[in-house]
């Protein structure tokens, strides 16, 4: 079994070489607006995968043309009536399902300073394999089928904005419109950003607004992760701040922008960081995890269960 190190290491290059074969970003991969389509979600919990997790399952998709968002183990899949289908020829070994990852909590028992018994509590990065429902046979998982859930008749693919607006206003943090620049001022914690009518599309309007909400989470009096993630890190923080951004987006329902701005202007960096510290990677999407919960908890109620044991009930 592979050591935390090799898991980082194996899970990094992968995404390494999906950058370098001129892929766009995993996580700015267009996706469909409608039933069953979103962020990626365990099919028996319900709740959105986080993390690195994201970014792992929307590379099998691009791989092999899935468009749902929910996933399982294969277990998962057979107690709810399905049977994982066998590996397509063109399908490389190992490669038809995907790993990811869970944080489990280990408790051991140490000595103190003094000699007296006390418990370490930490937590070791496990992987396991999930397939996708367009990956699995059954009838009865047709209702998690893209295009396949109950509708009430409107049209699925309308592009509704509302939650969004209505997700940036609940973070009650100040937004001054005008000039020609967007961007967030952590000294007087205020985002700028161009007037609505200036973008091109209202996506490249939403997409620009949650990117800086992102920032704006480095605040003292927010996440404070400046200093504590990205280490103060100029291509970390803007990594968080894309990724941050693209997650808020698909649970807002608000589609992929084609503006590859951020990412083209950083990509160098990403990469050489990605090569040099396996660590880059899960530190940048794990903040953007957390940023994005935070921001979207003034909009909906927050989750009962922690980030390491929700993943692992999946």
């Amino acid at each position: 079994m592979a050591n935390q190190q090799q898991l980082r290491e194996k899970i990094t290059a992968q995404i390494v070489a999906h950058f370098e074969s001129g892929n766009v970003p995993p996580w700015r991969r267009p996706w469909p607006v409608g039933p069953n389509a979103g962020a990626p979600a365990n099919a028996v919990s319900k709740k959105p995968y986080r993390g690195i997790n994201p970014i792992l399952l929307d590379m099998a998709a691009a791989r092999h043309g899935l468009t749902s968002r929910w996933w399982a183990t294969f277990r998962q899949w057979k107690d709810m009536g399905g049977q994982v289908m066998r590996r397509p020829d063109g399908v490389p070994e190992g490669q038809w399902g995907t790993q990811i990852v869970f944080w489990s909590p280990i408790t051991k028992r140490v000595k103190d300073d003094t000699g007296k018994d006390e418990e370490d509590r930490f937590f070791i990065m496990k992987s396991y394999t999930v397939f996708n429902v367009e990956q699995v046979e059954g009838g009865q998982l047709d209702h998690l089928r893209s295009g396949m859930a109950d509708t009430d008749g409107d049209d699925a693919t309308v592009i509704d904005y509302e939650p969004a607006e209505e997700a940036i206003a609940a973070t009650g943090i100040s937004i001054r419109y005008g000039g020609g620049q967007a961007f967030y001022n952590p000294a007087l914690d205020y985002i700028q950003v161009p007037p609505k009518p200036t973008f091109t599309t209202p996506i490249d309007y939403y997409e620009t607004v949650l990117h800086e909400l992102v920032h704006a989470t480095e605040h003292s009096t927010r996440l404070n992760w400046s200093r504590k993630e990205a280490d103060n890190s100029y291509a970390m923080g803007e990594l968080i701040a894309e990724i941050g951004a693209c997650y808020l987006a698909r649970e807002l329902g608000v589609p992929a922008s084609d503006n590859l701005g951020n990412h083209v202007a950083y990509l160098a960096n990403w990469l050489r960081a990605m090569k040099g510290d396996p660590r880059f990677i899960f530190s940048a999407s794990s903040q953007a995890s957390k940023a994005a919960d935070y921001l979207l908890s003034f909009s909906r109620p927050t989750a009962d269960v922690p980030e390491e044991e929700a993943v692992m009930a999946c």
